[in-house]
């Protein structure tokens, strides 16, 4: 599983990057997923958001 991030959601707020443990959430004017292959797939990002502009799917 990795984060996809709705670009026209994200109110850039930081919530998401500040509580990934592995650090492959970026904040520019909004929320990006830099390298998903990084991803552990613990959820933190999505519980975290306020905005629920993040979603999960699965990798093939």
């Amino acid at each position: 599983m990795h984060p996809v991030i709705d670009s026209d959601s994200c109110i850039s707020c930081g919530m998401c990057a500040d509580t990934c443990p592995s650090g492959v959430i970026e904040i520019e004017d909004v929320a990006t997923v830099a390298n998903p292959d990084d991803c552990v797939g613990c959820g933190a990002c999505l519980d975290a958001c306020p905005a629920g502009a993040i979603t999960e799917i699965a990798e093939d």
